[in-house]
């Protein structure tokens, strides 16, 4: 066996309690479904969401995989009986302990034990027995829904405080492989939950306590399991964590005129009404939930954006080879024509990821991140519409119905209320081209954003009753 593989002598612990914020909405699910959701977020013994220690594990075990590190030495290994070589005959097991994540309630303290009446008198975990519901619904290169592309699932609100401890167990001399740890929760691209393709699961490092000592020494044995009782023990504060930038493109944005993200229901005014959802903001260490806001989800922005994507790359191959694509040419097929479009397209599935086949074979991560963006200086406004019939010049039966639109006004055009951040890890894609297209799917993925800034591509429903025209500009 390597030597990186024995086990080494144990006599030292590194411990920190972390205080993480979610920045945006976090879909950690159950794998469970209800008659309201498809998918619904896993909650703890007092009802509240928390986030389970293997999922945070996985993200961060994968994370030190990809810095090029020695998972096994940490995180342990199982004996692979089909390898013939001289080995543990029990593997390792890990030396890092995750336990689950807590979350806070309105005065910033952990929720850690059965607190069922606590709960109904917090008055921001109160709030957490209905979360939002996010629809989504998968559009084809028609521009219409694709086969058993509507499906919805349950978040947690953006701005949720969570709390978690994390334990390594080694020698004195692994403390800077335990900070190394600690700096893969400031990394740009971490992400926690489902979803993160999607705009979920950023988070936000809040709060590290930290302590270093002995394992024989009896000051461990006093720190006690509970995750706010034991908050005033950890007594040193952690090196200072630097953020793995990645590059990072941020936009400017301002609708023109309406715009329309379905909630998927409608009310007593209209049949359909656009998309709001509330945050948690704290102020203070006192955290509460905002008035509702208008929601862009990332997921609209991340389709538009990976359609136009696929149009731009095939231009681009068209101009390149001095011969009319096969995607432009007269008389293809529909099964001609998705060879190039969607995850069919090459520059898709390098950028945005792909599903892969029934058996998961060939699914890939997109390396494009997006995030959320909210508005709560816009209006509703009630449209009314109607399909005439071209023979009696009357309305057509049942083709009568109201939308409740949003719209947004300023007369200062440097107005822009939108911030779209988007995230390209271009380190994964550079290993990921294996047929040298970076350049040209970059490229294309460019043009599609100019698209958007100059109002040539709408984003949401409506688009073609004028809905979804945005301008805007890039920024720093």
């Amino acid at each position: 066996m390597e030597d990186n593989k024995k086990e080494q002598a144990i006599d030292y612990r590194f411990l920190a309690r972390i205080i993480i914020e979610a920045a945006t909405p976090l879909a950690v699910h159950s794998g469970e479904k209800k008659v309201q959701t498809d998918a619904i977020v896993i909650r703890d013994v007092n009802g509240l969401p928390y986030i389970p220690g293997s999922s945070i594990a996985g993200v961060i075990r994968h994370a030190w995989k990809d810095a090029g590190n020695d998972v096994d030495k940490l995180f342990g290994f199982q004996m692979n009986p089909m390898v013939v070589e001289k080995r543990e005959p029990n593997g390792m097991g890990s030396r890092i302990i995750f336990s689950e994540a807590r979350i806070l309630n309105s005065q910033g303290q952990v929720v850690d034990g059965l607190k069922p009446d606590e709960i109904d008198k917090d008055l921001l975990l109160c709030q957490y027995a209905d979360l939002p519901i996010r629809q989504h619904v998968r559009i084809d290169h028609r521009g219409v829904a694709a086969d058993s592309g509507k499906f919805d699932e349950q978040v947690v609100f953006a701005g949720t405080r969570f709390c978690f401890e994390m334990e390594m167990i080694g020698d004195k001399s692994e403390t800077k492989a335990f900070n190394q740890l600690l700096a893969i929760l400031n990394q740009s691209t971490f992400r926690l939950g489902g979803g993160s393709r999607k705009g979920f699961g950023k988070i936000a490092v809040k709060e590290i306590r930290y302590n270093e000592l002995s394992i024989s020494d009896n000051y461990y044995l006093e720190k006690s399991s509970n995750m706010e009782e034991c908050k005033c023990w950890y007594k040193k504060e952690p090196l200072e964590l630097k953020e793995s930038k990645q590059q990072c493109q941020c936009y400017q944005l301002r609708p023109e005129n309406f715009f329309l993200f379905g909630s998927g229901f409608g009310d007593e005014d209209a049949d359909m009404t656009p998309v709001k959802e509330q945050k948690v903001i704290w102020k203070n260490g006192i955290g509460e939930l905002t008035e509702y806001e208008y929601l862009i989800p990332a997921s609209s922005v991340k389709g538009a954006l990976a359609h136009r994507t696929a149009f731009h790359y095939n231009q681009i191959r068209t101009d390149e080879q001095g011969k009319p694509d096969p995607f432009f040419a007269d008389g293809k097929t529909q099964e001609e024509i998705k060879a190039h479009t969607g995850t069919n397209n090459e520059a898709v599935r390098l950028l945005f990821g792909c599903e892969g086949d029934e058996n998961g074979e060939g699914k890939k991560r997109g390396n494009v991140l997006i995030s959320d963006m909210f508005i709560k200086t816009a209006q509703d406004k009630i449209l009314n519409h109607v399909a005439i019939d071209r023979f009696t010049g009357g309305a057509i039966d049942g083709a009568l119905f109201s939308e409740k639109a949003a719209y947004w006004h300023s007369d200062n055009k440097d107005n822009y209320p939108l911030r779209l951040e988007i995230l390209i890890d271009e380190k994964n894609i550079e290993k990921m081209d294996k047929n040298k297209i970076k350049e040209n799917a970059l490229k294309a993925f460019n043009m599609a954003l100019d698209d958007l800034c100059n109002g040539l591509l709408p984003l949401g429903g409506g688009v073609n009753r004028g809905h979804g025209i945005f301008n805007g500009k890039k920024s720093n």
